[in-house]
Order: C-alpha cells, then sequence, then structure tokens
C-alpha cells in the first residue's frame, strides 16, 4: 500500500506520524524498549499534544529478532496468531554507549540511538544488513479512521528479494507490489495460493511480517531503496533473521515457523488422477490402472478427484454408489497391487450434502453477523463453511474424515481453503480479517493430524493447495491451476522456487497443465520436469492424463523417467530427510545454493534437485534448453558427459533426456530398484562419485524409511587413488567413479565402461576401506 506521494509527499488522503526523534530507552527482562516522537522535543511544552510510538526488540531464537512497533499499544489484539517460538528473556544480550544500545542474539545485532534521529540498524557478524527508516516508518490515518502501521527498511546497491509466497510474478521481487491475501487465480497472475508475508534478501536474511492478516509490500515500488510493509492496526510485529547464508537463514525460519513433516517413501512415486470433470466410474478407473501395469510403467498413488463423491453435494464424504458401489473392496484391491489411495476434499458444504443440516444444527459452520449460517452458491450451491476454530467442529469435520481411513483410504488431497468471505464470524470470535488468510492453516492441521495419527509419524501427508505461515509442516503442496502452454509450465515453476525461498520444503505441480490438454509434446517435456520434482502427479481438468492418450512414445518417456526418479531415491530420500531436519527446501533456486554468483540471482528456469541435481527443463517445442552452470567440473547424470563451469550451455535435448548436471564434488547413493519408490535403500546401493577434487573427502548416508540413517560411505581422493569406506548395515553395495574416461579391467572389479564411470561392486560383507589406483588399475580391499 502506498502512502507517500513521490519521495517528498504524503498522499492527500494520508497523514502520516513518523519516528522523527528517541526519546528515551530501557533494557529489561529480555526486551529493549525504545519511545521515539514524530518530532524535535526542544522543550517540556513539546512534549504536550503529540503521538509517541513504542518500539520494542526481544528474541526468541539465535540470530533472530523480534521487533514490535506500537502506536496505540491498548488496542484490540483478536486472534488468529501465527504458531511462533516464543521470545526468551535470556536469548538477547544487551551493551549501552553514549551514542546508544545495541542488543545482539548470537551474531545478529540492532543497534538503536540513544538520543536525536531515530536510527534502527540490523547487522550480522558485523556485516550491515540493513536498517529501518524512522524518517518514513510509523503510523498512517487512511481517509480520516484507517489506521496502519508501516516499515521502510532500506534496500541496498545491487540488492534482490526473493519469496512472499507462491508467487507466479517475476522471481525477483524488486519494483513489485505484493499484497499478502490468499486467492484462486490460477498460476497466471499476481494472485497466489500460499501467500507468505516473508521475504528474503541477498544480503543475508530474512523478514517474517508476523500478521496472519493483509500484509501489503512494497518491494522497492514506493520508495526505490526500501521494503516497505504496512499492516492495518495500531500494531506492526516482524522478525528479522540473519545468517552466514541465505540456507543458514531459511534454517532458523524454519525454527521460528515449524519443519516440514517426512513424507513417506511412497509418496515420492507417481501419483496418476482421474482428473476434475472427466466421467469416470471404478471400470475407468481399472482401465487406467491396466493400461500403467501393461506399459510397464510405476505407479504408487492412485487420486480420486471429486466426483467420487455425488455432484451438488461436496462435501458429504459419501461415496457415488451409481460409479462406486463397493469401494471398500475396490481399495483392498488396489492396495493388493502396491497402491495408496488419496480422496479429493474441501472444507466447503454443500446445502444438499447430508452433513449440512448435522453442521447447522450443531453450530459448527461459520455464521453471519446476525447469527445465520454464511452462504453462497459459487462453487457448490448453497455452500457453507466448516468452522475450524470451534474444537468440536474440527472433531466433527474429522470423524467424516476417519470413516474413509477406516475404509483404507491413505491420504488426502486438500482442496481450496482461498475463498474465505470477511464478513462472518467465527467461534472463537477470531478477527474474520486475519481468519481470511489463516483458514487454510486450520484445515489442513486438522486433516494433516488426523493422516497422522491413525497413520503414523513419516506417514502421513496432504495435498494441498493453500497456505499461509506454517503450513509447510503439513505438506506436500502443489502449484494449482496451471494451463497446458510451454508458459504456464515456466510460471509454475517460478511460483515453486518462490515458495521454496519462503520455507516450504516440498512441492509438486500438475504434469501436462491443469487447464486444457497439452499436446504430445508439451506433455513429454512436462513429465521429465514433473518426475524430477519433490512429488510428480498426472492430474487436469477435461481431459485423462494417462499417456497413451497423447502418442505411442508418451509412455515410454512416462516410464523412463518414473524408474529415473526410483533408481535415485536413496539420494531424494536423504535430501528430504534433510529438508525434515533443517528445513532447507528440497527444490532449490540456484541463488540458494550459490548467492556469490551473480549469474545465479534471477534464474528461475532451473534449479538444484537437493545439494547435488542440478535440474534444466526444457521449456520450448524445438527441444532447446539455455542453462547456465556455476563455476567447477560438472557430470551430466544421463551420459557422464563432463563440462566446465563459470560459463552457459545452449542444447538440444530429445524427450528422453534434459539438462541433469551433478555438482563438482558429489557423493550420491543411487539405488536398484526402478519399480518403486519405497524399497530399502541400503540395499545394492551404489555410491557415485562425481569430480572429486584431489585431496578432498566427501560422505554421504543412506536413511530407511523413518529418516534414520543406517549405513554411511566415505570417498577421499589423493591423486589417481581413491580410498572409500563403507560402514552401518550389511547389505551388498557398490561404488562408481563417474566421469572416468577408460581406465581397463581386471578380476577384482574394476570395469571399463566408457566415460560412464569404472564401477566396483562389493558383498555385504565389505564394510571396511576400498582402494582404487586407477593408473595401476587396482583394487584393495
Amino acid at each position: 500500500m502506498k502512502f507517500r506521494d513521490g519521495y517528498w509527499g504524503i498522499q492527500k488522503n494520508v497523514k502520516m506520524i513518523n519516528k522523527v526523534e528517541i526519546q528515551d530507552s530501557k533494557a529489561e527482562n529480555g526486551c529493549l524498549t525504545v519511545y521515539a516522537s514524530p518530532k524535535r522535543i526542544v522543550g517540556r511544552g513539546d512534549t504536550l499534544n503529540t503521538p509517541l510510538h513504542t518500539l520494542e526488540f526481544s528474541s526468541p531464537l539465535e540470530n533472530v529478532i523480534h521487533v514490535r512497533s506500537y502506536h496505540f499499544k491498548g488496542a484490540l489484539h483478536t486472534g488468529p496468531q501465527f504458531e511462533l517460538a516464543p521470545d526468551k528473556p535470556e536469548q538477547l544480550q544487551f551493551s549501552q554507549s553514549e551514542e546508544g544500545w545495541e542488543a545482539i542474539s548470537d551474531q545478529l545485532s540492532v543497534s538503536v540511538g540513544k538520543k536525536g534521529p531515530c536510527s534502527v540498524a540490523f547487522s550480522y557478524a558485523g556485516r550491515e544488513l540493513t536498517a529501518s527508516i524512522g524518517s518514513l516508518s510509523g503510523h498512517a490515518t487512511v481517509d480520516g479512521d484507517q489506521a496502519y502501521q508501516c516499515e521502510y527498511l532500506s534496500l541496498g546497491v545491487g540488492e534482490t528479494i526473493y519469496g512472499l509466497g507462491e508467487r507466479f510474478t517475476p522471481f525477483v521481487k524488486n519494483g513489485q507490489v505484493v499484497d499478502i491475501w490468499n486467492e484462486d487465480g490460477g498460476t497466471s497472475s499476481e494472485q497466489a495460493y500460499k501467500n507468505i508475508p516473508f521475504y528474503l534478501s541477498s544480503k543475508g536474511y530474512g523478514v517474517l511480517v508476523s500478521d496472519p492478516g493483509k500484509v501489503s509490500f512494497e518491494v522497492g515500488s514506493e520508495v526505490v531503496t526500501a521494503v516497505q510493509f504496512s499492516v492495518k492496526g495500531e500494531c506492526l510485529d516482524y522478525y528479522l533473521i540473519g545468517g552466514e547464508t541465505l540456507k543458514q537463514v531459511l534454517a532458523s525460519y524454519s525454527l521460528l515457523c515449524g519443519k516440514p513433516a517426512l513424507p513417506p517413501p511412497w509418496s515420492f512415486g507417481l501419483w496418476l488422477s482421474t482428473s476434475f470433470t472427466t466421467d469416470y466410474d471404478e471400470t475407468t478407473v481399472n482401465g487406467f490402472l491396466d493400461g500403467m501395469t501393461k506399459r510397464n510403467i510405476p505407479l504408487q498413488v492412485f487420486h480420486f478427484d471429486c466426483f467420487w463423491m455425488k455432484e451438488f453435494q461436496w462435501v458429504d464424504f459419501v461415496w457415488d454408489e451409481r460409479q462406486f458401489p463397493d469401494p471398500v473392496a475396490m481399495i483392498k484391491r488396489m492396495h493388493a497391487k502396491g497402491l495408496h489411495v488419496c480422496v479429493w476434499i474441501n472444507p466447503y458444504i454443500a446445502q444438499k450434502s447430508v452433513l449440512f443440516d448435522e453442521g447447522m444444527a450443531k453450530g459448527y459452520l461459520v455464521k453471519k453477523q446476525d447469527g445465520s449460517v454464511w452462504q453462497w452458491d459459487r462453487w457448490q450451491a448453497g455452500m457453507a463453511l466448516v468452522d475450524f476454530t470451534n474444537r468440536e467442529a474440527v472433531s466433527w469435520f474429522q470423524s467424516k474424515l476417519q470413516k474413509l481411513l477406516d475404509m483404507g483410504v491413505d491420504t488426502f488431497k486438500t482442496d481450496f481453503g482461498e475463498r474465505i468471505p470477511t464478513e462472518v464470524v467465527y467461534h472463537d470470535q477470531s478477527d474474520p480479517l486475519k481468519m481470511h488468510n489463516f483458514y487454510t492453516y486450520l484445515y489442513n492441521k486438522a486433516v494433516f493430524e488426523l493422516v497422522e495419527k491413525n497413520r503414523g509419524v513419516h506417514e502421513a501427508l496432504v495435498f494441498a493447495r493453500s497456505a499461509t505461515v506454517g503450513g509447510q509442516k503439513f505438506p506436500v503442496h502443489w502449484g494449482g491451476d496451471c494451463s497446458a502452454t510451454y508458459a504456464s509450465m515456466a510460471e509454475s515453476l517460478r511460483g515453486g522456487l518462490s515458495l521454496s525461498l519462503s520455507g516450504f520444503g516440498f512441492w509438486s505441480h500438475d504434469i501436462g497443465g491443469f487447464e486444457k490438454t497439452a499436446t504430445p509434446d508439451l506433455f513429454k517435456r512436462w513429465v521429465a520436469f514433473g518426475l524430477l520434482s519433490s512429488h510428480s502427479r498426472l492430474h487436469g481438468s477435461e481431459s485423462y492424463r494417462v499417456p497413451w492418450n497423447y502418442d505411442d512414445q508418451a509412455s515410454e518417456v512416462l516410464r523412463h523417467f518414473v524408474e529415473l526418479k526410483c533408481s535415485l531415491m536413496p539420494y531424494l530420500f536423504g535430501q528430504a530427510v534433510k529438508t525434515h531436519q533443517t528445513g532447507v527446501p528440497m527444490m532449490r533456486s540456484m541463488v540458494l545454493e550459490y548467492p556469490e554468483d551473480p549469474c545465479c540471482a534471477y534464474l528461475d528456469r532451473q534449479y538444484l534437485l537437493g545439494d547435488s541435481l542440478l535440474v534444466a527443463p526444457v521449456f520450448s517445442s524445438d527441444g532447446i534448453v539455455s542453462y547456465y552452470l556455476p563455476q567447477g567440473v560438472w557430470t551430466n547424470f544421463l551420459n557422464g558427459r563432463q563440462v566446465e563451469g563459470g560459463r552457459w550451455y545452449n542444447e538440444h535435448h530429445d524427450y528422453f533426456s534434459l539438462p541433469l548436471m551433478v555438482r563438482p564434488n558429489s557423493l550420491l547413493a543411487v539405488g536398484n530398484d526402478i519399480t518403486r519408490t519405497d524399497y530399502d535403500f541400503s540395499d545394492g546401493v551404489c555410491f557415485h562419485v562425481f569430480a572429486l577434487d584431489d585431496g578432498n573427502s566427501i560422505s554421504v548416508g543412506v536413511s530407511d524409511h523413518e529418516g534414520k540413517e543406517v549405513v554411511t560411505c566415505t570417498v577421499s581422493r589423493s591423486g589417481s587413488t581413491y580410498e572409500v569406506v563403507k560402514t552401518g548395515k550389511k547389505t551388498p553395495w557398490s561404488v562408481c567413479l563417474r566421469g572416468i574416461e577408460k581406465i581397463g579391467s581386471n578380476s577384482a572389479g574394476v570395469v571399463a565402461e566408457g566415460n560412464l564411470g569404472c564401477t566396483v561392486t562389493l558383498g555385504p560383507q565389505e564394510e571396511t576401506v576400498v582402494v582404487i589406483d586407477l593408473n595401476g588399475t587396482s583394487l584393495q580391499r
């Protein structure tokens, strides 16, 4: 929201009370409190009839400083509130000098003047991050009676801003106006399903505005040297997070807001959906499953979209018996085939649903101000909204889902949650303006916790579209309603990368696009991108997404990339465990890993999948892709070709290929099963070594399905000699040195395989040291 008229003026309908001069300050109980006036105070008479701002600085965690700015502290603050780590008095240390105060949380500090201009500056380990511009920040009154609090944090030369949720606008947010307000606007507009009031700066800090309501950001768009953000009301509450790297900032953010749960290994396999408005029944579903089996395409999850229930009565959680006469037996047969089952739900109750009268009678539905049930005809006729602020309503909603879990349903697609009315009354008297964004948190939390209670920790997930702060704790999220175009494929990735920089660890999208039907060319390109995302789903709107509906080759392409993903599961699941433990996302923008490389600042058509794999999807019908590699020797995982980084590449790829490049000095655990994603990752694992520099040593672990490391491999290089140490579970394993041109072979097991590498295969008893000498083509155990 813009308050200024150019840099010098104020808009005519705005009255500003800025933070001009510090009048007093104190430090006690882990909090630094500063009082700032909107004008210079010369004499005692100047203290009369003038406002006074209150600033409070505290800390919940190392390298996190909590800032509160009040005009009227006694204003009513109704819920909801984000579930964040609480402040700790011992977390903030203070020092005082003649110039002012310094409050320190580990290596992050804020400096505040003692008297004079309201100067507030943040630094990390002595490195300047940003500063609050007091002469611009403060309290604003709009149109005579609308109160706002606004903050202006300085932008440095060349500083770039990222995040703010799953945004489909340009990846770098500089110059954009962003309103944090969940809406169902597709992927081709400035609206977003997942609005997160958190941004990440290239200078090594992040800012979370702790307000579930509408937060308006002006990212160098009102004042070009500042990020301005504002909220309605008398209090502005935000956290500034510092770190040595952007990954450290995200890790601290996850400690503040919650880390992602670890999804089960089966969820990383291929999902197939009925699609939305298609005509399907049990025979159709069986045809899909038989078709995938016939073509040897590994499938692990089948999803029933909306019409598993009868039309006009979503949601009642009752199978349409006309299409599915015996759902329990059907699900049992699907489980026998090794499939998991997902069904579509949302939090809306149509008037024709059997749940409507029950929910209305028990007070479980959101009400209007006159006490009647809020309803409209959009989406479903006469639909109402479950009131998740009512604990009894939550239990009631969960009890309906429990019946589906008892039938054998494994998880739920938690659709919608964005179109939430604001002129309503909630059971707990929450502020309806703040509940608009926060509603999705309560909705997905209720579903996720029920699944986790039934299926167990590390076996629970949802497939969610909307989100707010904290939603990352309930994975997985997908990118919403994209279209079957290359432009929409690119905007989907752009949105996913923005979401990953907003603290979300796992992300998916509709392979082939949701709206309309992709050409065979586009579908096959999107398949490669989709199977090299954390989660992979075939889903659409008006047509089936089975590959044989495109052309004869599409099934082969799909099988190829599903098998590739299955083989990569020891590596991918290990990265998922890291995401769960640290909060650093699986799919990462280049700037997150290479913030010091200026070429990476704006890259949004390629990404890193975990620590070591760089993926550059093909976004053109001619098969041409341009991508950038940072410094070092990179290896193409698919063909073993090695190239030098620090430059751009322009290549042509067929449908079975794309740039899948391995980072220098990487050690990847690769599995021996290409049919599933939930096998024993340590059994027959092969450790692939890529461009290990002389004198370097690298280690990697292999986890079980609970996320516990059961095997560890360490590879060290000295000249032409590689020493490999594997410890842990006794299972067959092997090591492969990738990118080796030709070394010969011998009976000990060193094999010449062109530039794909040499492989040494060992039995389960080999848990000591293996030495490979490339010059002498010898092997010692």
